[in-house]
């Protein structure tokens, strides 16, 4: 019999916590997990599932608004965000007690309040003591909030699924990719929408080409970009919030937004006195097996500041659980290559592999392939949406090593694509693909004429 309660203590119930607790289980340990907010983690609440359903919810008065190219007539809408909020609501709530039942029914003990490390071995939640072979830190990440006069007045990406009113003006500081989803939510739900941003594209690290492509659709839709600027101070005032900018613009809004990226969450979890090493950006250190400095304490998902994407605290669960607890088979190594991601913003962007400026540095001779045109349904809707799509190529092996797509359902369209990069497929693969039509995705397989190359 064991010396430990449990065989693996798992802090944190998101994503990858929940992966690695069920599928631990599932191989006969003893397994809990200790969760003192919510089920399912950032993404299933305060994530990606709310944000995307109400990216969905504010893409609609374009759709009415492009129906009447196609012979309907529709009359007055009206935007109700009560509805779409507390709906948005109803189904995380639903996806929380699949998460509960998943965990219950694998054999995982749940423990309900928030844990705190106190040495390699014993984790305390509320007032009780738990013994564990092996400790797990999957605790995810928080929202970063800016330093600047009045940032009181501010909200942060957490607490904008919640709002009581939705509000008339709305202003969104920060470049990533949650800060241009949300000035595109905001802006499709019928706010006047401004994205303010330091730097001199939103999107840093995406391919330049689609840095600027995208821009130029946001605007044409009317998000409305202060670019080169920040904030430097907030005053409330009788008719909403001044918002001072750092060349001293100013603007009247009814809220502001701060969504500059998140840190590692790891407050309040004994880290120091357990003396698990910790990196200058707060996340925790660990190998390539995912193990700190302590050797019974493990660490993955955002709270290690790798990529923080749902998918990527899955796979990386999984190749522990694998190295862990299946010694009689190789071990596995975590593959951060070609990991393709989307932004859902107005219009959609999704990639994998290489950008243009990578491979550029990686290879001697790169090829560009790019085409951007009016979609077949804005032939008849009216809008001047267009769409790009880009492949990188090293010319030397032909190899397809990067994707690019901004245009409707880019990330439905880049996942079969991934695929194929993932596989290694060279651009005369491509080429002898046979194009479903008529489709915009049939252009990835249709492009023939080189765009641009670049040669050391």
């Amino acid at each position: 019999m064991s010396q430990f309660d449990f065989d693996l203590f798992v802090i944190g119930a998101g994503s990858g916590g929940v992966r690695a607790a069920r599928t631990a289980a599932g191989l006969g340990k003893k397994v809990a997990v200790a969760e003192g907010r919510f089920l399912g983690g950032t993404c299933v609440n305060i994530g990606c599932v709310p944000k995307k359903l109400f990216s969905y919810g504010s893409h609609f008065h374009e759709e009415f608004d492009q129906a009447q190219g196609y012979g309907w007539q529709v009359g007055a809408s009206r935007f109700d965000w009560p509805t779409l909020r507390d709906n948005k609501t109803k189904e995380i709530e639903r996806l929380n007690g699949i998460y509960h039942n998943l965990l219950i029914n694998s054999g995982v003990t749940l423990i309900e309040g928030y844990a705190e490390i106190k040495d390699a071995h014993q984790v305390q939640v509320n007032d009780q003591l738990f013994t564990a072979e092996r400790i797990l830190i999957a605790t995810g990440g928080q929202p970063f909030m800016p330093e600047f006069e009045g940032n009181e007045l501010a909200i942060n990406s957490d607490a904008v699924f919640y709002l009581d009113e939705f509000p008339k003006r709305a202003l969104v500081l920060g470049g990533g990719y949650i800060a241009v989803e949300f000035a595109g939510i905001f802006n499709g739900l019928g706010a006047e929408s401004h994205l303010v941003y330091r730097g001199e594209l939103p999107l840093k690290g995406f391919d330049l080409e689609v840095q600027q492509f995208a821009a130029t659709e946001i605007q044409k839709k009317g998000v409305q970009f202060h670019l080169g600027v920040n904030i430097e101070k907030i005053e409330k005032v009788a008719t909403g919030l001044k918002v001072t900018l750092t060349n001293q613009d100013s603007l009247e809004v009814d809220l502001v937004l701060c969504a500059t990226g998140r840190v590692p969450n790891t407050k309040g979890l004994g880290l120091e006195q357990a003396g698990v090493a910790l990196g200058r950006g707060g996340e925790v250190l660990v190998n390539d097996q995912f193990q700190t400095n302590i050797p019974s304490i493990y660490a993955l998902g955002d709270v290690i500041n790798r990529l923080q994407l749902t998918p990527v605290a899955l796979a990386e669960a999984m190749v522990l659980v694998h190295n862990l607890y299946k010694p009689e088979l190789p071990p596995k190594a975590m593959d951060y290559s070609n990991i393709p991601t989307a932004v859902f913003c107005h219009p959609n962007i999704s990639t994998v592999g290489l950008t243009e400026e990578q491979a550029q540095a990686q290879f001697d001779e790169v090829a560009i392939y790019s085409a951007s045109f009016k979609p077949m349904k804005h032939t008849l809707s009216g809008s001047e949406e267009r769409c790009l799509m880009k492949l990188v190529v090293d010319a030397a092996t032909d190899k397809v090593v990067g994707a690019h797509m901004v245009g409707q359902d880019a990330g439905e369209v880049i996942q079969g694509i991934a695929v194929a990069i993932k596989a290694g497929a060279t651009k005369a693969m491509f080429d002898s693909t046979l194009g479903i039509h008529p489709t915009g995705a049939e252009e990835f397989v249709t492009m023939r004429t080189v765009t641009r190359t670049h040669r050391k």
